[in-house]
């Protein structure tokens, strides 16, 4: 009796929006829905603008050029919201 073996593939297939979420689809059927609150510079962005992206890190990231913007699908299952800005005195 053979296993079906299930792999994990978290390239990216698909990003799409509402008002609080930034979700994106993964090639293994997957779905990653995070707010978009942890990223400023997405949320603060037009709907325009969030349109304009494209796959990068060989699959496993998402660049928005206009507003100089990268996220990666390892980091968005990890649960990790872009760094807080710090101001030195």
């Amino acid at each position: 009796m053979g296993i079906l073996a299930i792999r994990a593939d978290e390239r990216v297939k698909n990003v799409w929006f509402t008002e609080e979420t930034i979700g994106v689809d993964l090639m293994d059927g997957r779905t990653i829905a995070v707010p978009l609150t942890w990223y400023p510079r997405l949320l603060n962005a037009t709907p325009e603008q969030r349109q304009k992206w494209e796959v990068s890190g060989g699959g496993y990231g998402i660049h928005w050029e206009e507003i100089d913007e990268d996220l990666s699908t390892e980091g968005m299952l990890r649960g990790a919201p872009a760094p807080r800005a710090s101001f030195a005195n």
